[in-house]
């Protein structure tokens, strides 16, 4: 039989033309998805040019034909071949994408099954080509296609008398894919096992058939043509499968040519050393076979370029820029392994140039394999010489992308940068370098480990260039001095703990030193030893480092990548036992070194807690013991600062640990510390209470023995030195004469605070004396008197502290103390009257809701630490309440204060203070903060609480808020209020509480129903204004009522329809015909059917707000313009956008929601509303709204075993920056930011909007459960 022509495949070739178009060919597939093949809608870097001149010609078999030189057939001889049976394979699992065919394609089955090795199976498969090319061919062809997810088949005849074009034209109308998916886009494992296998066999073809079969001008010519016209195809499965196979097939004719030239420069040394020898000497008949071998290997060559060419002018060109991400990953994960394989072909500008374009692409997945690919060359000296015009052009951007908004893309390009740092000659400038070091102090643990060995070598490498490990402790002195230069240049010093994380991996050794960092502290040499700042930090480095080898935890914010092993544990221990006995006796050194001073002292004593204190005793160290105890006594006598005094404090706790062997001596030194200060105070207390006038040093004497004995009693019990009446007595002397300054009273009211927790922890569960009971239970009642009189002292501090021990004492005496086996407690049981809960609720409207600052302190404070510090102290006062709501303490309906600052008021930030009442309706106040951004994660956290507890009271709790937030705005505004700002607002907050309702319709339905027959009657309940046909004044809040209607079944809808109009008529209040009440209108459509819903329409429209006012939804904005739309979506979503290589900051378009029915039975059936019948409800869609209402319903569904979302979509501006992000560091592109996970929030900028469902620790974030005794650390 003839060999086969190209002429039956150009057809195909032919359309590959315009690859570059989207679908200028034939029709989409039936069922294809809309996939189309062509380039993506935006170039890929503003500098690339237009590759239609250079590459995109297709007709490449003609030039295939035209420079291929022919060679002289070789006979093949056409006698039988033996041939083993092949073994017949089940379909291994049952997808749907393997359904039987009348024609089994035994090459599929063999690779789906896994039980034949690959090569096993395309050595049966060359046995077939060779008895018969054609019956071979097409079975490796049926193979590909049925690795597509195509049922079609293509048969002899179809391969003799058809164009390529014709054949995969009849393919795509025989596809008839039940769904989008075939078994590349697959994820479980038996496909991901079966894509490997594909790629191994398109491999082992080329491997076997590279000495004989490759250079038939059949099977290479045939399949290249085949998988071009297959590549071009408008379905998605051809295009991505063939697109594989063509890459791999690349891939492996590259390694054939990389052999070839191998086997060309071994020919020319013995062709060269043959003719170097002398005339007697030559071997004519050597010379001509290795002349012969020479023509030979250069005609293999010569057709293998021209296969290469044809793959990748014919595909690459095309498919690099394809609309669908994963075939342009393919495209750039293949170029970089054939540079990298076959340098002196590829290793060129006119193939860098495409990684270069598409390192602006918009996907990760192929930013991430054009890194990789980069990563293959760099990573030689001999390949990175050679890529100078490359590194020139597109350096700029490889820096840029160490910003990347996808953190795994970040971390490869910083491990590209830093290879490019030790294999390039000065490629990278200082101000490159600059761009990466301030990523030590991301949150990402990856990220921030890849840039502290950039770091390292750039900077901190005392023998850059050596390529060993030093151990010389000159070298670590360097490394050290090099390390606290870059540290206090960066300015960020509280973040040690962060720096010495990122260096761990690449530095630990040299971090583990821990006689050099003594000895650099130790120093008393003016010219050798260190400054005050440079001795500061690295006190908090050997601090950090101390930490981090004892408790191999990374700091807050950043988590491990995996769980520590048993082998890892084990060299754990061994480090903390040798740093235990380096340190010991250095620390007394240290600390009367630096006593004096409570920034060096403190982070010095955190050291001790991370020793083996048992080898004080194993070791025999009991002198250095005690001098640490001497030294430990001395701080706390020395300093008033909160944190050297709690570090003071938690050191003594370890060292009183009642296990360890010396216990006593720790309890010894308590003793006399407490003896010293309680003495001190009664003493301070008579002269406080017997004289007229304190002076300054009287009070500051008195502030600091207060401030001591707080914070001592925080870990200690000191019950026993009758410290309760002296601090009773001062803290009611206040409240009588109010002489007493408020540094006085706040320690005073911790100490009560911490005494009457230490009391009831030393009471027993079972016969408690009734005499302690009683004491204890006065005492409880007298001290919460005295802290409700102090919610309106005159000091902000003291109200503060007042209410933060009143929710902590209500919350451990509530409803739940006699609980868990402790009956006997019941009489201690404490409830707030209404007064107090009043009170309660007054200070946190206050203090956290409505906080009054002027715009000249809200813009001095905008980046700094006190704002930050404020903030995480209003977030406190706001979960101590919350809290009591949530245990029962205070009644469900305070909760209503709360939830009614559920929303974003940003948009009204640029309001005067002392102007109009804002949106939430009150007057002369600062700018409203961004209650959602600020406290949303608590409210949420509130919202899905209190919802457990008790559905019913919980939606008439949601209902209370808006009905506050109605009464306030008609009380400063008037009746005419649905064309307000804060109207839109009360309606935005109503459709974030219907979001609440979404899942478990039936156990929402009574709660839905009492909420719309309640808020009817509220609607209804104040009489008309003056004049006839005025509605009544609540009437606009069933344009708020009408929020929850999507929520509602049919049947209920019906329901109260039916009672709106009973209501209506009763109150005998009724409207002009000619113009109808549009709110009366606007709920009665919501509960209409859609097919009842009329030209009452028209009649419906809300007035639109003002054109300065925030952008609202169409549905909030104009509620009654589209009365029938349902805020279900469509069963199937529109694609989404690629997005962008960086975040914008401007927001995202409102996603638009297509009218749909609501779901229910029969309108007739009203007597069985209420009763549960499931052939009402069907499963519904989630209303894909903003992340934060998402996420809500995500934890609902999660806590209730519920469907689960089809999708959430984040709102850029609901999205938290890293806490160590370019803003913070100074260097923020102007229109971009990235955003890296969340990191520590000591440098979390103040207008950082907090996402919701994140809670930060240093903000006081919270998660219900038993309460903590002490509540103040941070």
């Amino acid at each position: 039989m003839p060999p086969r022509r190209s002429a039956h495949v150009q057809g195909a070739s032919s359309s590959s033309g315009s690859s570059a178009g989207l679908g200028t060919g034939s029709s989409p597939a039936p069922g294809s998805a809309g996939a189309r093949s062509g380039s993506s809608p935006s170039p890929p870097a503003p500098d690339s040019p237009d590759l239609s001149s250079g590459d995109s010609g297709s007709d490449f078999e003609d030039v295939l034909r035209l420079h291929r030189k022919r060679r002289p057939r070789r006979a093949q001889s056409r006698g039988p071949v033996s041939k083993r049976p092949r073994r017949r394979e089940p379909s291994g699992d049952g997808s749907s994408l393997a359904v039987s065919n009348p024609e089994q394609n035994t090459l599929f089955e063999a690779v789906r099954s896994a039980k034949i090795a690959v090569e096993t199976v395309v050595d049966d498969w060359l046995e077939t080509y060779k008895q018969d090319r054609e019956t071979g061919f097409l079975e490796l062809v049926n193979f590909i296609i049925r690795s597509c997810g195509c049922r079609g088949v293509v048969t002899l005849k179809m391969f003799r008398h058809l164009q390529n074009s014709e054949i995969i034209q009849q393919l795509t109308e025989k596809f008839e894919e039940d769904s989008a998916e075939y078994p590349l886009s697959l994820g479980t494992q038996p496909w991901r096992r079966f894509r490997a296998a594909f790629c191994e066999l398109v491999a082992a073809v080329v491997r076997q058939c590279q000495y004989s079969v490759v250079y038939d001008e059949f099977l290479m010519d045939a399949l290249i043509s085949l998988l071009t016209g297959l590549s071009d195809s408008q379905v998605r499965a051809f295009r991505h499968t063939s697109t594989l196979a063509a890459m791999k097939l690349m891939t492996a004719l590259v390694n054939v040519a990389l052999g070839v030239s191998l086997h060309q420069e071994n020919n020319q040394r013995q062709y060269e050393a043959e003719r170097s020898k002398g005339p007697g000497r030559q071997a004519t008949d050597k010379l001509e076979a290795l002349l012969e071998k020479r023509r030979e290997l250069q005609e293999q060559q010569e057709e293998i370029e021209n296969m290469m060419n044809a793959i990748f002018k014919g595909i690459f060109v095309h498919r690099y820029r394809d609309v669908v991400p994963e075939i342009r990953a393919i495209c750039m994960e293949e170029l970089g392994t054939w540079m990298k394989s076959y340098t002196a072909s590829f290793l060129t500008d006119g193939y860098l140039k495409y990684i270069g374009w598409t390192l602006h692409d918009k996907q990760r997945e192929v930013r991430l394999q054009c890194v990789k690919a980069l990563q293959g060359l760099y990573c030689h000296r001999d390949t990175a010489a050679h890529m100078e015009l490359f590194t020139s052009r597109f350096k700029t951007r490889m820096v840029s992308m160490v910003l990347d908004k996808e953190p795994d893309v970040a971390v490869e390009v910083v491990k590209l940068l830093t290879l490019m740092l030790e294999n390039t000659e000065e490629v990278l400038t200082e101000e490159d370098c600059q761009s990466v070091y301030p990523v030590v102090y991301v949150s990402s643990r990856a990220l921030a480990s890849a840039a502290g060995l950039f770091l390292y070598r750039r900077l901190l490498d005392p023998q850059r260039g050596a390529g060993r490990e030093p151990s010389r402790d000159g070298d670590n002195r360097t490394f050290f001095r090099l390390l606290l230069a870059f540290f206090i240049e960066s300015e960020l010093h509280e973040h040690a703990a962060y720096l010495v994380d990122s260096l761990w991996d690449c530095a630990g050794p040299r971090l583990r030193d821990w006689e050099t960092i003594s000895t650099l502290l130790l120093e008393e040499s003016p010219t050798k030893g260190l400054a005050d700042r440079q001795e500061k930090a690295l006190v908090e480095i050997l601090a950090a480092s101390v930490v981090q080898a004892a408790e191999g935890q990374p700091p807050v914010g950043r988590s491990l990548a995996k769980k520590p092993s048993a082998r890892e544990r084990k060299a754990q221990a061994e480090e903390r036992t040798r740093l235990t006995h380096c340190l010991i006796p250095a620390l007394p050194q240290l600390l009367a070194k630096f006593s004096a001073d409570a920034e060096k002292a403190a982070p010095l004593l955190e050291v001790l807690r991370c020793f083996d204190l048992s080898i004080y005793c194993t070791g025999r160290l009991e002198k250095h013991l005690e001098l640490v105890l001497g030294q430990l006594q001395e701080v706390v006598e020395k300093h008033t600062g909160q944190a050297v005094l709690e570090a003071a404090c938690r050191a003594l706790h370890a060292l009183c640990d009642p296990e360890l062997t010396l216990h006593g001596r720790g309890d010894l030194v308590r003793s006399r510390l407490a003896d010293q200060l309680a003495d001190k105070f009664h003493q301070e207390v008579t002269e406080l209470l017997q004289a007229s006038s304190l002076d300054e040093e009287e009070v500051y004497s008195m502030a600091a023995t207060l401030k001591r004995i707080s914070i001592l009693f925080n870990a200690h019990d000191l019950t026993p030195w009758q410290l309760f009446e002296p601090c009773t007595q001062l803290l009611q002397r206040a409240l009588d004469t109010g002489e007493v300054p408020p540094q006085v009273l706040v320690p005073a009211i911790t100490c009560l605070h911490f005494h009457i927790l230490w009391e009831l922890s030393r009471l027993p569960s079972t016969d408690v004396p009734q005499e302690q009971l009683q004491s204890l239970k006065t005492r409880v009642t007298s001290f919460c008197s005295l802290c409700q009189s102090c919610l309106s002292d005159v000091d902000a501090g003291v109200r503060e502290q007042a209410f933060m021990v009143l929710s902590d004492l209500l919350l451990v005496f509530g409803p739940q103390l006699p609980r868990d086996g402790r009956e006997a407690l019941a009489p201690l049981v404490l409830l707030p009257d209404a007064g107090l809960q009043s009170q309660l609720a007054a200070f946190l409207m206050d203090h956290v809701f409505h906080h009054a600052c002027s715009h000249e302190e809200l813009s001095a404070m905008e980046d700094s630490e006190n704002h930050i510090e404020e903030l995480h102290q209003r977030r406190v006062l706001l979960a101590g309440f919350c809290k009591l709501i949530i245990y029962d303490v205070l009644e469900l309906s305070a909760a209503s204060d709360v939830f009614k600052h559920y929303a974003k008021v940003g948009g009204t930030q640029e309001a005067c203070p002392a102007g109009p009442a804002t949106a939430w309706g009150h007057q002369a106040l600062s700018p409203p903060p961004q209650f959602y951004s600020d406290y949303g994660d608590i409210i949420k956290e509130t919202l899905n609480c209190t919802r457990q507890i008790d559905r019913q009271q919980w939606a008439r709790t949601l209902l209370l808020s808006l009905q506050q937030l109605m009464t306030e705005l008609l009380l400063q505004q008037g009746p005419e209020i649905r064309a307000a700002e804060a109207f839109l607002e009360i309606r935005d907050l109503a459709r974030r509480f219907s979001l609440l309702f979404s899942l478990q319709q039936l156990r929402n339905r009574p709660a839905l129903l009492s909420m719309h027959k309640e808020g009817i009657q509220f609607a209804f309940q104040e009489p008309p204004g003056p004049g006839p046909g005025l509605p009544p004044l609540n009437l606009p809040f069933l344009e708020v009522l009408s929020e929850f209607s999507p929520r509602l079944l049919r049947p209920d809808k019906a329901l109260l329809l039916a009672y709106l109009e009973k209501i209506y008529q009763e109150q005998r209040w009724l409207a002009p015909q000619d113009v109808p009440w549009p709110s009366l209108v606007t709920y009665r459509n919501s509960l209409q059917p859609q097919e009842e819903r009329g030209s009452v329409n028209s009649h419906s429209t809300a007035p639109r707000p003002p054109p300065g006012s925030a952008a609202k939804r169409p549905r909030i904005d104009a509620p009654s313009e589209h009365p029938d739309s349902s805020p279900w979506p469509s069963s199937r979503l529109p694609s989404p956008a690629l997005t962008s290589t960086v975040l914008r900051g401007g927001p995202r378009p409102p996603l638009t929601r297509p009218p749909a029915r609501d779901p229910g039975s029969d309108p007739g059936l009203l007597q069985s509303s209420l009763s549960h019948r499931r052939s009402g409800v069907n499963r519904l869609s989630l209303m894909v709204e903003e992340e934060e209402e998402e996420m809500m319903i995500e934890e609902e569904s999660s806590e209730e075993d519920t469907p689960e979302q089809d999708r959430t979509l984040l709102a850029p501006e609901d999205q938290l920056r890293d806490l160590f992000d370019s803003t913070i560091l100074g260097i923020e592109d102007p229109s971009t930011h990235r955003t890296s996970e969340r990191g520590t929030p000591a440098a979390q900028s103040s207008s950082v909007p907090v996402y919701c469902c994140y809670k930060p620790k240093s903000r006081g974030a919270w998660l219900p459960g038993p309460c903590c005794l002490v509540m103040v650390n941070k």
